[in-house]
């Protein structure tokens, strides 16, 4: 059985004056029940949790930076959240090196030592050990369709500067509660969560946001790792076909991990669907699976590639499919949702393949 996890990381790991701030926990298995959630506090507690659920099919969504070795400003990935989800009101804090807290970077340390695997989302899965990688909620709530967020975000975190105190708290309440209660629709989604299926979680469902801010971020922390847990969930069943992988040009650190976040897409949010994305030029292979793969039947698919003379595809059976271009070439993705149709510049139909790219 496989498991997902999701973490909702404290960037604080506390001190002797000061405790970490809780840190929300949530495991569910391939039916969507949740196995187990809860809070803790601290790294030590954190590992401890994992370790002890944790299995070497489980796959762990953790909210926060688990790759930084930027001396100052954004990593890409951070950047690229912009780019991507910036019309939806979502962008990502700015993490480096000279930043204090480094949660993310010692809980990845910690679980390395414990066997478990970092994933980029570049190149296969660890199958052998458990595997975890940086998620970001907000491109969740906006990248996945199944919570309706068309136009924006949900505001249930940073409360709106314009309202009084007490505005704001009544605000962001009733936006959670609206968040939550879509939510709680994902039992028959696929993949699925059912939030009533836990003593914890049920609370979410049961109880009205509380308008003091301690409380309210105790059930927001539960919230956001039962988020990252389906994240991972979505990850680990569709892969590319409904996540992207942000950051993934970026240089690696000294041991060879590329900072990423792995983001649920829309298809106008994905890199290639976005004008000043990469162009190629020449010919054009395989290489380009970050955006078609083996898996993707129903990836949109619009790549302004600039000027090639051929495009090469490989299909999933492993056969090499060739069409001479004279010209831009445009890539999309038929009604159907299975066949891709290649146009020029001038819209022209050039070639049509009916198998899986």
């Amino acid at each position: 059985m496989s498991t997902f996890i999701g973490v909702d990381l404290a960037w604080g790991e506390g001190n002797e004056r000061k405790a970490a701030n809780e840190t929300g926990l949530v495991m569910i298995d391939d039916a969507g029940i949740v196995l187990d959630a809860g809070w803790v506090r601290g790294i030590d507690a954190v590992v401890s949790w994992l370790t002890a659920r944790a299995t070497s099919s489980s796959l762990i969504a953790v909210d926060a930076p688990l790759v930084v070795s930027n001396a100052t400003g954004m990593r890409d990935c951070e950047r690229e959240v912009g780019r991507a989800y910036g019309r939806w009101q979502v962008s990502a804090n700015a993490t480096n090196l000279g930043r204090g807290w480094q949660a993310g970077i010692s809980l990845r340390d910690r679980l390395e030592e414990a066997g478990f695997r970092y994933w980029s989302g570049l190149g296969a899965r660890e199958p052998s050990s458990a595997t975890f990688f940086e998620c970001y909620p907000y491109t969740t709530l906006v990248g996945a369709s199944e919570f309706g967020y068309d136009d924006e975000r949900p505001r249930y975190k940073r409360m709106v500067s314009t309202m009084t105190p007490a505005e704001r708290r009544e605000f962001r309440a009733r936006e959670c509660d609206e968040l939550i209660r879509r939510f709680a629709g994902f039992r028959d989604s696929d993949p699925p969560i059912d939030l009533a299926s836990h003593t914890l979680t049920q609370t979410l469902l049961d109880e009205h946001s509380p308008l003091a801010d301690i409380p309210y971020k105790h059930r927001e922390d539960l919230l956001d790792a039962a988020i990252a847990a389906w994240t991972s969930a979505l990850w680990g069943r569709f892969g590319m076909e409904r996540c992207q992988v942000l950051g993934a040009g970026s240089e690696p650190d000294d041991e060879g991990r590329v900072a990423t976040i792995i983001a649920p897409a829309r298809p106008e949010q994905r890199k290639s669907g976005r004008p000043g994305g990469k162009r190629i030029s020449h010919r054009v292979h395989s290489s380009m699976g970050r955006t078609a793969t083996s898996s993707a039947l129903k990836l949109h698919i619009d790549a302004d590639l600039g000027r090639v003379d051929t495009l090469e595809i490989q299909t999933s059976t492993g056969e090499v499919l060739s069409f001479p271009v004279n010209g831009k070439l445009h890539l999309r993705l038929n009604d159907d949702g299975r066949t891709l149709r290649a146009e020029t510049g001038a819209l022209t139909p050039l070639a049509t393949d009916s198998g899986c790219v």
